[in-house]
């Protein structure tokens, strides 16, 4: 399982790279992608839509389910990653390459996990 270690991640199985101290690039980890399976399709936020720590801001579609994707922070869209609504198995090929949104404009966030706490979740899952 591909655990970036510059990455912090959420128990909800997202991840977060920050850019600024107030801004965040969001995407799901290797563990959600391999959990869905194929993603077929991706229903992104607009920019602007407010976002709200431990709430659902968008879902991703897969062969599997519809899965809804938790913000971990609390903020305002402020990007949205356009190649995926074209090309949503970009995800598939690489979950951490492939961004879904930012989120500017922070003001609290869920729990955030380090790399290392991520992991030990994830042998408790298994």
């Amino acid at each position: 399982m591909n655990v970036p270690r510059e990455l912090k991640y959420v128990k909800t199985h997202e991840w977060l790279n920050y850019l600024q101290a107030d801004k965040v690039r969001i995407g799901i980890s290797d563990y959600a992608q391999e959990a869905l399976g194929d993603i077929v399709f991706i229903n992104l936020p607009a920019v602007g839509d407010p976002a709200t720590a431990g709430e659902p801001l968008f879902d991703l579609e897969s062969v599997k389910a519809v899965e809804d994707i938790i913000s971990p922070v609390t903020g305002e869209v402020t990007a949205i990653n356009e190649k995926l609504l074209d090309h949503p198995e970009l995800i598939n090929a690489d979950p951490y390459e492939a961004w879904l949104v930012e989120i500017g404009e922070i003001s609290g966030s869920e729990e955030l996990l380090s790399a290392a706490e991520y992991e030990a979740l994830l042998a408790e899952e298994e």
